[in-house]
């Protein structure tokens, strides 16, 4: 069957936290942030502000940008690895918010790769569910101010939600193939339970991620014999500018090929992979094909490619 990819949406909070002012309260320089990142500022929600409000804010946007109401929606997925826990997960809030009636809803629990689980889905259910509206969105900055704040991951998380509206109607962009992964022994290196801080292995994540990255983008072109080199633009995972460089280097295509705003909104886990499209959707993008590519806690990764 086919899939196709119509359009794009984000919703940000107002707030910018510079790198100066994280820096006075973890204890080093703003330039250190930077280089050690590529991040110099990300957006943080205030309290009253939830996981499902940003979602709603990017799931109109980007159903303005496709041109359809809530009501043409046949199913929702909402991706987050920040919502906090209970019953019922957020999808069902985050429904009535949109008014999305009787469709059906289905919530994906995911930190990071949350985003390309959810257009992977999306784009084998949407034969039976017509407009499948994926949206993820994180509040990272409740877990990061829950407890001290850490110099190894506060300055790296930022708030956020994109959305993504794939279809069975023709659209510009189909989707060719998608590989999903996921390896359960690593999950120690990046966990959050709810009640402790949020506890990361830096190096050992980098490295994992600097690894699988490059080798599942590489899998899904494979897949549909196109060469790195015919890819107009890889967006991945916005985790560290390092980490995006690498991924270039070791698929041998430019730096400029891979898309980057971490330096403007930091690493909001599942939602950025969404939002880096809607900024690239808008930016005019030119022919070619284009591969999405995430990576995160599970440890869970997966590339798509459309044209």
């Amino acid at each position: 069957m086919n899939a196709y990819l119509h359009a794009f949406g984000a919703g940000l909070p107002e707030r910018i936290v510079s790198n100066a002012e994280l820096a006075e309260r973890v204890g080093c320089t703003a330039e250190w942030i930077e280089s050690v990142s590529g991040i110099r500022e990300r957006r943080w929600a205030d309290e009253k502000t939830t996981v499902v409000d940003l979602g709603a804010r990017a799931a109109g946007d980007c159903l303005s940008r496709a041109g359809i109401a809530a009501s043409d929606v046949g199913l929702l997925i909402l991706a987050s690895g920040s919502a906090p826990p209970g019953i019922p997960a957020p999808g069902a809030a985050l429904a009535a918010q949109l008014g999305l009636q009787t469709a059906p809803v289905l919530d994906l629990p995911m930190a990071s790769a949350g985003g390309l689980f959810g257009l992977a889905l999306a784009s084998r259910l949407a034969e039976q569910y017509g407009n499948v509206l994926v949206v993820a969105a994180e509040k990272m900055s409740a877990i990061i101010q829950a407890h001290p704040l850490d110099q190894n991951t506060a300055i790296l998380f930022g708030d956020g939600a994109g959305a993504a509206l794939v279809s069975s109607h023709s659209g510009p962009r189909q989707i060719l193939h998608s590989v999903l992964h996921s390896d359960g022994q690593f999950r120690d290196d990046l966990r959050y339970d709810g009640a402790s801080a949020l506890k990361m292995n830096g190096l050992a994540v980098i490295l994992q991620a600097s690894r699988k990255l490059p080798g599942v983008i590489q899998e899904v072109l494979q897949q549909v014999s196109i060469p790195a080199a015919e890819v107009g633009t890889f967006l991945v995972h916005q985790a560290n500018q390092n980490l995006l460089v690498r991924v270039a280097k070791a698929l041998g295509v430019p730096a400029e090929r891979v898309f980057s705003n971490i330096a403007r909104y930091g690493n909001t886990s599942s939602a950025s992979l969404l939002i880096a499209a809607a900024e690239w959707e808008r930016q005019s993008p030119g022919p070619g094909p284009v591969v999405f590519a995430a990576f995160g806690a599970g440890l869970h990764w997966g590339a798509l490619v459309s044209r």
